[in-house]
């Protein structure tokens, strides 16, 4: 049996998760700024040790309401591989909340129907302590938008 480890984090009340491999670091929410032109869920960029970080509002991004960043939201900096080039993203999320292991064979796939979550978006559902854990592909979500990639290469 093959077991993963993925991160989880929130938005609003729902439950998501990560595989490990694909985040860089979380950081406390830090000023970001602005990138001219930019789509409304990218927020702009944050300095990672001297390199600018693309930032995008995983809220907005995901079509939910905007909301007003507290003292748990964060960034995880994802990695995102790029025409064979590894691209660091921020994301910003509600919360964060923990390292947990599944076993991707229980990864159920993601209902086409009834559901606010384009498919495409999900890698599939999970369970943890009783509690479903929606799972991302984050290269799927990120990997061919436009704007992201020329705030990446800015």
């Amino acid at each position: 049996m093959t077991i993963a480890s993925y991160i989880t984090f929130k938005l609003g009340a729902e439950l998501f998760a990560i595989d490990v491999a694909r985040v860089r670091e979380v950081l406390d929410l830090t000023t970001v700024t602005q990138v001219p032109a930019a789509p409304p869920y990218l927020r702009g960029v944050v300095n990672v040790r001297g390199s600018a970080v693309p930032v995008v509002d995983l809220r907005l991004r995901f079509g939910l309401p905007a909301a007003v960043d507290g003292i748990h939201t964060r960034i995880v900096v994802f990695e995102l591989e790029i025409e064979g080039e590894i691209v660091p993203l921020g994301g910003v999320a509600d919360s964060v909340h923990e390292v947990i292991e599944i076993d991707p064979s229980t990864i159920a796939a993601a209902p086409r129907i009834a559901t606010r979550w384009r498919a495409e978006m999900i890698e599939g559902i999970a369970t943890h302590e009783e509690q479903f854990v929606l799972v991302l592909d984050i290269a799927r979500i990120f990997g061919s938008d436009d704007a992201l990639l020329a705030a990446a290469a800015a």
